[in-house]
């Protein structure tokens, strides 16, 4: 499978990974990450639990996702996981 490459300033190729899912386990809903997604991709959502009524990140507008990954980086308990998109 190929995948979407980048090239940064400097000329080096990378890969962009784009967040694919959030882990409701481990989401605490700090909201770190809502606050540092500069695209908007990130929002709150209630998890479907009856015993909990607590705020939990959820993915609002995947398609916004730029790939920089700043909302992995900034969670405390490595709720994200991530994917490279496909060409």
């Amino acid at each position: 499978m190929q995948v979407y490459k980048g090239l940064n300033y400097g000329g080096s190729e990378w890969t962009p990974k784009f967040v694919a899912s959030i882990d409701p386990e481990k989401c605490i809903g700090c909201g770190r990450c809502v606050k540092v997604c500069s695209q908007g991709v990130l929002g709150f959502g209630y998890l479907d639990d009856e015993e909990e009524d607590r705020m939990r990140a959820s993915i609002a507008n995947k398609d916004k996702c730029i790939g920089c990954r700043a909302c992995g980086m900034t969670c405390v308990k490595k709720a994200y996981s991530f994917e490279p998109k496909a060409v």
